[in-house]
């Protein structure tokens, strides 16, 4: 259940944040974060594809696509729930979840996902991400570690 919380709450906090950013003057974007010191800069992106636009002309297939892996994850996740251990799959699993569902709703319910910062170093200057899209991220790259991590006890025995 705690799991299932969890993603509820990445879920909640990046609409929120979304809908701060819908409420404020668009004139005033893209500005500093306060407190980051330069370092991240908020903006107020309206993205009707995937990354980067891709796919925008195709909005069945945006929507589409999202809701039958976000149902995939979150089918493995009550799949793995009343399993004893593989905790860092399940954390990894309820990040993903949980950055999937508040894209998702963005897609079906505005027709775009709200972007709203970028961090300011090197390459990552010119993407601009939500919360979910950084749980996303991480969710994944638990999964891979997780991978790594049983493909290493594989060879050992």
């Amino acid at each position: 259940m705690v799991f299932i919380c969890v993603a509820g709450i990445i879920f909640v906090i990046d609409l929120l944040l979304k809908e701060s950013i819908e409420q404020q003057d668009p004139e005033t974007f893209p500005r500093e974060l306060e407190k980051s010191q330069g370092k991240i800069l908020l903006y107020r992106n309206h993205n009707e594809g995937f990354p980067f636009g891709f796919l925008k002309e195709k909005p069945e297939l945006v929507k589409n696509v999202p809701l039958i892996m976000t149902s995939g994850l979150a089918g493995i996740l009550l799949w793995l729930l009343p399993k004893k251990g593989q905790l860092l799959e399940k954390i990894a699993l309820t990040f993903a979840i949980g950055g999937a569902l508040s894209n998702l709703y963005d897609r079906m319910v505005r027709g775009y996902v709200i972007d709203y910062f970028s961090i300011q170093w090197k390459k990552l200057k010119k993407v601009v991400f939500n919360l979910g899209d950084l749980f996303i991220f991480a969710g994944a790259l638990l999964l891979l570690i997780s991978e790594l991590i049983q493909s290493i006890k594989e060879m050992k025995h």
